[in-house]
């Protein structure tokens, strides 16, 4: 019988196969968990000369809100702010953009869904 995770044990499992997900889709990671005074950024990784801010959101289950509506305008804010506090420390890219990670069910099981400049800064 397999022991239940907490929020905090499954959010990181779910940031662990979200990320072995963009490896293999060949991005580079950068930072992880980055944080800012406006807030956090899951990943940011590079896909080739593309700057990524990656937001993963996990679900047990979505029967009352999908992981992606759960990104709402004060979450993308943060996103957001937090991106502009990495660039300023580690500078500019040609392209930035915000893609979104989402997972749902059991991890082990969970399928992926990948969201490509899922918002606009």
């Amino acid at each position: 019988m397999s022991k239940k995770l907490s929020a905090r044990q499954y959010g990181k499992s779910a940031e662990d196969k979200a990320l072995e997900f963009l490896q293999r889709q060949k991005l580079k990671l950068l930072a992880r968990n980055y944080r800012s005074p406006q807030g956090e950024i899951d990943l940011i990784m590079r896909d080739e000369d593309t700057l990524v801010f990656i937001e993963v959101r996990a679900r047990h289950n979505s029967d009352f809100l999908a992981a992606v509506e759960s990104i709402d305008t004060h979450k993308r804010r943060h996103i957001i702010k937090a991106s502009e506090h990495y660039l300023q420390r580690h500078g500019s890219y040609a392209a930035c953009r915000f893609d979104v990670i989402t997972l749902s069910g059991a991890l082990d099981k969970a399928g992926i869904d990948w969201i490509k400049n899922a918002f606009a800064a």
